[in-house]
């Protein structure tokens, strides 16, 4: 079944314990905790989701948000899209994680009252999470950069990015994987896929030089393939969240995207002037989400395909 790329309907969870997290740190470069966890944490970034679910909304993006609850313990329970995936055929995917802390964030309440409460329909669930006592991890949107018209998973291994997993997703998802290895100015493997990428409607930022060499030109070659604009992103710029963008649309199909206020400093007024061709840009400040999260606007958002229940009733 085929897809729009960009939502108009976005998942949010506003966070009462948002911290750092220390079983995340070892295998995200991103994060940076210092000699301990910042005691100001959820007071700084509070008002910093706010500011991004308000500027959303301001838009015409529809945000559906959902406040945490304090126990148990979710310090990242700001970054919903690492646990669900929501697709227009009425799937809901629930994916296996990497932190034992961060598998308590999955919530059917959440999935519940989208159907209940929002009148998404849902007909079925995948469930992933089995993977876990494997110790074989597939984090969401996070591990995943869909390209959901054509059918093709983006992904880059690493501990929380499973080959196998991978194609278990492929295969119950009629998804096309375009696996790689990617690392860091300091050779260490890129976590997450949607730090390094992004693809839109009809563009694609992507920093190229932290793909495997031998891999570059498959990926570029499928992105150019697709019909998108490709955007090259430096490994600063990459280490500046300029990866983790996320084009939307609002309610009245208007284009955006969406990036953190870091990301847009660090991309040139070329680069600007490409992206701008594809939506308005919405930019917001989250530095201490960035800071001790190790993630950025793309992470706090997951993106609603499912379709709306008809309300239409017969005669």
């Amino acid at each position: 079944m085929s897809e729009v790329q960009s939502a108009c309907d976005v998942l949010m969870i506003r966070p009462v314990r948002f911290a750092g997290n220390e079983q995340t740190a070892a295998s995200n470069r991103f994060q940076h905790l210092g000699t301990s966890n910042d005691s100001t944490a959820q007071t700084q970034a509070l008002p910093e989701f706010d500011a991004l679910a308000t500027a959303l909304i301001r838009t015409g993006v529809n945000v559906h948000v959902f406040d945490d609850s304090p126990e148990p313990h979710t310090p990242d329970s700001i970054f919903p899209n690492n646990w669900v995936s929501f697709h227009a055929d009425g799937t809901v995917v629930l994916y296996p994680m990497m932190a034992p802390n961060r598998r308590l964030e999955r919530r059917l309440d959440v999935i519940e009252s989208l159907d209940m409460r929002d009148g998404f329909r849902i007909s079925r669930t995948i469930d992933l999470t089995y993977r876990e006592a494997e110790n074989k991890f597939l984090e969401g949107t996070g591990s995943l950069v869909l390209d959901r018209k054509q059918r093709v998973a983006y992904a880059c291994l690493s501990p929380r990015t499973d080959m196998d997993v991978l194609g278990e997703f492929a295969q119950r998802l009629d998804y096309e994987i375009v696996a790689f290895e990617a690392f860091d100015v300091n050779e260490a493997p890129i976590y997450h896929t949607n730090v390094l990428m992004s693809v839109g409607d009809d563009f694609a930022a992507v920093c190229v030089d932290c793909i495997e060499p031998t891999r570059r030109e498959a990926v570029t070659g499928i992105l150019n393939a697709s019909g998108r604009s490709v955007i090259e992103l430096t490994l600063e710029q990459m280490q500046g969240f300029a990866g983790n963008m996320l084009q939307l649309r609002s309610q009245k199909g208007e284009p955006l995207v969406a990036m953190s206020q870091a990301a847009l400093q660090v991309l040139t007024s070329d680069q600007v002037a490409k992206l701008e061709q594809h939506g308005s840009i919405i930019a917001v400040p989250i530095p201490t989400i960035e800071r001790l999260g190790g993630g950025s606007v793309r992470c706090m958002i997951a993106e609603i395909h499912l379709p709306k229940k008809s309300s239409s009733r017969a005669a």
